[in-house]
Parts: structure tokens; sequence; C-alpha cells
């Protein structure tokens, strides 16, 4: 009977093995912004292999519903306006998951000041990612600051690519509207922040996981253990915040653990809770939380 047991228990040990390894991936397609970086970090600590939950790294909100539309990706991560972008193409489009409300860490740079746009008679050339929350981020502040929005010149652009813009290169007025951490970056390259949404623009944005109802109940135990380990991520970023950096910092741009500090202040996590009020906003623009993991 001993002999039995020993040759059956590693026979067991290996089938498991086997059942996890064969397990259909999860994919999912996440950018490089602050609000997602819970996501990275339980990727890079090796929470989900086990279920064969995969992350793809991308670099900006178009690229990643450009993946998901093109069925190489699961499941998205984006703002309500790429939910309702896709949910135009996919019915079943449901946010699984709340991640975060930012809290200034959507803005519009410049390299001259308020005023001087307001009062500029030039063309300005606005960068942003077409086909994203920077559409209705720019829109927003035309809209608030009263400009003249013909004189507005749209230039599309990725974040990777708008990263690379520097102020002594232009004579003309430019907006870009961006995202923490790309924001450090242009800083650095002589832009300043003149609207954020946390002063200066009127527009609640709020960040999600999106996926169909069919890949949901496919995937269902892969769907709650990347939201115990998410809600696990952000708790070792209030309590142990270096080494959560050290594990996101390659999904960040390279950002220093300084700066990363600064941008926490750009988002407020709301993947447990939401405020009374903050559900009031969400249920202005039509977006659905009942079913929420």
């Amino acid at each position: 009977m001993l002999k039995f047991i020993t040759f059956l228990l590693p026979l067991l040990l290996l089938l498991t093995a086997c059942s996890t390894q064969h397990e259909k991936p999860l994919k999912i397609s996440v950018n490089s912004w602050i609000g997602y970086s819970p996501l990275f970090y339980a990727y890079d600590k090796g929470w989900l292999k086990e279920s064969n939950i995969k992350v793809v790294n991308v670099v900006s909100l178009a690229e990643s519903v450009s993946i998901y539309n093109a069925k190489n990706a699961d499941a998205f991560t984006g703002t309500q306006y790429e939910y309702k972008i896709v949910k135009e193409k996919y019915s079943s489009l449901t946010p699984l998951m709340m991640l975060d409300r930012s809290f200034g860490g959507d803005m519009v740079m410049s390299n001259r000041s308020l005023q001087e746009l307001k009062q500029s008679t030039m063309t300005i050339d606005a960068y942003l990612e077409m086909g994203s929350i920077n559409q209705e981020v720019l829109k927003d502040f035309i809209s608030f600051h009263g400009l003249d929005k013909t004189k507005i010149k749209y230039i599309n652009k990725n974040q990777n690519d708008i990263a690379h813009l520097k102020s002594d290169n232009y004579k003309n007025p430019i907006l870009i509207v961006t995202y923490a951490p790309y924001d450090i970056i242009l800083g650095k390259h002589g832009f300043k922040t003149v609207a954020s949404t946390k002063d200066g623009l009127a527009i609640t944005v709020i960040d999600a996981l999106f996926a169909s109802q069919d890949i949901y109940i496919e995937h269902k135990k892969q769907f709650k253990v990347l939201k115990e380990k998410t809600d696990k991520a952000i708790e070792v970023l209030n309590s142990d915040p270096k080494e959560f950096y050290a594990h996101v910092k390659p999904y960040l741009q390279d950002i220093s653990y300084e700066e990363f500090q600064a941008t926490l202040h750009d988002v407020k996590w709301i993947n447990k809770s939401i405020s009374p009020e903050l559900k009031q906003q969400i249920q202005k623009i039509n977006f659905p939380l009942d079913g929420l993991i």
C-alpha cells in the first residue's frame, strides 16, 4: 500500500502541473500608464504565471485597442473613451476591473503659457493619440479655456513618439496631450503643464480592464486570479513603494524612484471602492458598474 501511495503522489503532482501548464493563455494588452502599473507588478513578480496570464506591454492606448480588435489580446486596459469605441464593435464588451481615477495624471502641456495660447493668432499644433481619451481631453481643454478651435491643428502620434518632442525645436505654439509618466520626459524637454485632470480640466477620466462576456466566462477563474493579484499589488505599492518600483520601472519609461513617487499623486485607486460622488460622475458618462469582478 505504501509503495502504491509513493508511486501515486508524484503522478498526481505531474498531472496537476500539466493541467496548469495547458490552461489556455489569457492575454491582456496594457500600455505604460501609472494607473496600470499594478498589472505590471503582478506580472513581473510571476504571480500570474501559474494561471497562464500574460501581460503584453504596448506604447499607447490606441495600440492597445488595435491589438484587441485584431484579436491578439483577450482583454485590454483603457478609459471610458476606449470602452465606448470598442463597445460599438463588440456589444458584449464590459468593464471587469476598476483600476483608478486620473487625478492630474492626464494633462495638456505646452511651450507657451495658457494666456499666450489664448492670445495667439498663430496655428497651434496639437500632438495627441487620435482614437483615444486624448481627443476628449483636448476637446475639454479647448472648451474649458475658450480657445479658438479653428486654430488647432491635430497631429496624430503615439506617446512614445510624442515623448521625443523638444520645446526648443518649435517657434510656433505647441499643445501636447499626454499622461504620466510621459509628462516627466516632456518636462525635461522644456514643456510645461497648462491643465490637468486635477486642475484646469472638467473631464473625469477613469481606467478599467475590459473584455467581452464570452471571454470572461471562458477565463472566469483566471480573471478572478488577476483581480486578486492586482489588489495585492496595490497593497504592496502602499506599504513598500520601493519594492513595487523595482519591478515596474522597466514598464514606465525607466523613470527615477523620486519621479515615480511624484506620479502616485496623479491617480486615485478605485479597485476596491468608488465614492458616491464619483459613481454619479461615472453614471453621467453611461459607464456600467454592475458586471465588475
